[in-house]
């Protein structure tokens, strides 16, 4: 490439990543555990209609680990949750896992196919399991009942089930544990097994607003005592405990009594102690159940995840001192530990999603999985990205080399409260845009809403900035990773806060000369589709398009569509109904939706639960046609977030178009350039 980039206007320029790239160029890799000595994950395979696969690396490469066809995946919550688990130590002793077609509890050995241990629901997915752990010859586990495909209805317990597959074809054999609350948490088993931990929470709270930590003893003869309520409780939320390993009785939890998440021990008389108080997040909200982020370790220290919009992966002393990995990851997510090292999936704003191991005993961070210029496995006679010593950092696929470089930037709204948000400036090797011409840029309003997005090199952003396009992804208020109270600013104010907090992004980047006042659009999905709905009707002369995905649109319908876990969360984003009925009608994006005169492009799964096909309906009724132009794609097979890489795809390249006609510009040909 020559050191002197041409001269292109915005939005023009040719890159590499087509939206076919940027469809399967990031692959999903979830779910680490330990396989005996192998670290394993679940990958999505978006050219396999968005089957899980499990996979592992050996000295020959990344292969899978179960007979292919098997689909690693649980619905529970919808949002799903850890799907499986080792069964001990030794590899030969195989594991057990959710198939996702039917949501039946499987065991696999090596050398054989998996056979099942639950019993067959009324119908397929009546019955849903996660979040496992070994007592004695049972597997326990959450176990989730749904009356319907909508999961509008649904009951939870904590049941143990035969390992010797007894259950399959008698239901009798599984054996119910508990039911404290409407939600719950897998069981945590404390060392030697005389005692078990799990959270709860009943509506109208939601993971993040309250739950409680129940611990029960374990009798002889396998059933549960009196649980009791260990820690948590109004206005507090623990999302996550595990036992200590030096058989102690110590539970650390992970709580938030003064603001933080941060990890605490209760001792076994119930006393509490913050182990490192610090305004920092050591732990998320807990969207998927059996999220970790604090790993008790064999030498009595604690793994631990944790940072302030970010996340670091650090070891946490028996003194309270935190020693974070010398690793330029700056988020780390599905962590897991064999007690000795722990496996993570780590990106960076340098390194797309990459599963590695980290040992603590000497400080160093292992490749296992790199990202490929595909997004999917490396092929079996991949060589090892590390084997030459070079860092992972250095080693990006050529379409990495036309990712922007990233900042964080905070701007002030006009009641003065803070707004975070990521940065990604439009950036080409080659190219640069003319001197007299601002860039065009999409304000992303993440999806959650009490969620966050990540500061990492990512292909769908690329996808964008590598054709002269900005994008600011806004961590409006309601965004988790900065602490409770910038979460509470969106309690009863979902629809303001949020939509306030994107166009102050958006100002302020125009402020600073960065953006064409003139060219600013936004885009969302879910959460951040209502957000983008809501921004276009209450700012019609900032925002020129609209890209939404899969929204929420109507909220006093949605209560009644959505599915259970989901069913109450406006009770805290809006307010209680019907005492505020006023409220859902005013806060709607609906609401003014007959003056939207912003053209958008409207992107829906047909199988969506969380957000079904009848909310965007509901917008596009209200719509003239005539008088805004819009395009409206929808998909068979795909429900809420899309996993074919087709599907993204096909999104992508109708974003593209809206913004051309609606920006003023004129895209590069495809594949008018490609990676040197």
């Amino acid at each position: 490439m020559s050191d002197t980039r041409s001269v292109l206007p915005y939005g023009s320029w040719p890159s590499p990543i087509e939206a076919d790239d940027a469809a399967r160029g990031d692959a999903l890799l979830e779910w680490v555990g330990f396989l005996g000595d192998d670290v394993c994950w679940t990958e999505v395979l978006p050219e396999e209609d968005g089957r899980s696969g499990l996979m592992r690396r050996t000295a020959e490469g990344v292969e899978e680990v179960l007979p292919s066809g098997w689909d690693v995946r649980t619905r529970v919550i919808e949002y799903g949750g850890r799907p499986w688990l080792a069964l001990s130590g030794r590899a030969a002793d195989g594991l057990v896992f959710t198939h996702g077609p039917d949501q039946r509890l499987h065991r696999w050995r090596p050398g054989s196919d998996p056979v099942p241990l639950s019993p067959p629901g009324a119908w397929p997915g009546e019955l849903r399991y996660a979040d496992f752990a070994v007592h004695g010859d049972e597997i326990w586990c959450l176990r989730e009942t749904v009356a319907d495909d909508t999961a509008r209805t649904a009951r939870r317990h904590l049941v143990a089930i035969p390992l010797d597959g007894s259950a399959a074809e008698d239901p009798s054999r599984v054996r119910e544990l508990a039911a404290t609350h409407h939600f719950m948490t897998g069981p945590r088993i404390e060392p030697g097994g005389d005692r078990v931990a799990w959270l709860g929470w009943d509506h109208p709270d939601m993971p993040w607003d309250t739950t409680r930590l129940m611990v029960a003893a374990v009798l002889p003869d396998g059933t549960l005592g009196a649980p009791a309520v260990r820690m948590g409780g109004e206005g507090e939320a623990v999302t996550q405990a595990d036992w200590a390993t030096d058989g102690s009785g110590t539970l650390y939890a992970v709580s938030d009594p003064d603001g933080w998440w941060n990890v605490h021990a209760v001792d076994r008389d119930g006393g509490t102690r913050s182990l490192c108080p610090r305004p920092e997040e050591f732990g998320e909200a807990l969207w998927r159940i059996g999220l970790r982020w604090c790993l008790p370790l064999l030498d009595g220290t604690l793994a631990v995840i944790h940072g302030v919009g970010e996340r670091r992966l650090g070891i946490l002393g028996s003194d309270g001192a935190l020693t974070d990995f010398d690793d330029p990851a700056t988020e780390w997510h599905f962590a897991a530990t064999d007690g000795r090292r722990i496996a993570a999936v780590a990106s960076s704003p340098g390194r797309r999603r990459t599963v590695v191991l980290a040992d603590p005993a000497d400080g160093s961070v292992r490749t296992v999985r790199a990202p490929s210029s595909e997004g999917r496995s490396l092929p079996s006679d991949a060589p090892d990205p590390d084997a030459d010593g070079a860092a992972p950092e250095a080693r990006t696929p050529a379409p990495d080399a036309y990712a922007t470089t990233p900042y964080r930037r905070t701007y002030r709204g006009d009641d003065g409260e803070p707004v975070h948000v990521h940065v990604y400036p439009p950036h080409h090797p080659e190219f640069t845009g003319p001197g007299d011409e601002l860039p065009p840029y999409l304000v992303l309003a993440h999806g959650g809403p009490t969620s966050r997005s990540h500061l990492v090199l990512n292909q769908e952003i690329s996808y964008f900035t590598s054709r002269g396009i900005g994008v600011v992804d806004v961590q409006y208020g309601g965004s988790t990773g900065y602490g409770r109270a910038y979460r509470e600013r969106l309690r009863h104010r979902w629809g303001l806060t949020d939509v306030q907090d994107c166009a102050t992004a958006a100002r302020g980047l125009i402020a600073e000369g960065l953006a064409d006042p003139d060219r600013i659009a936004i885009r969302g999905g879910s959460a951040g589709g209502w957000t983008a709905v809501a921004s276009i009707a209450a700012e019609p002369g900032l925002y020129r398009a609209a890209a939404v995905y899969y929204p929420v649109l109507d909220p006093a319908s949605w209560r009644e569509e959505t599915h259970d876990f989901e069913s109450r969360y406006l009770d805290g984003l809006i307010g209680p109904w019907p005492d505020t009925a006023d409220r859902y009608a005013h806060q709607s994006p609906l609401r003014e939706a007959d003056r939207i005169r912003t053209p958008f492009v409207l992107l829906q799964g047909l199988d969506d639960t969380v957000c079904p096909p009848a909310q965007a309906e509901r917008l596009l009724q209200r719509i003239d046609p005539d008088t805004v132009p819009y395009r409206c794609l929808t998909f068979e097979g795909e429900g809420h977030g899309f996993r074919r890489s087709a599907t993204v795809a096909a999104s992508l390249r109708a974003e593209l178009r809206l913004y051309a006609d609606a920006l003023g510009f004129t895209p590069a040909a495809a594949s008018s350039c490609s990676p040197s």
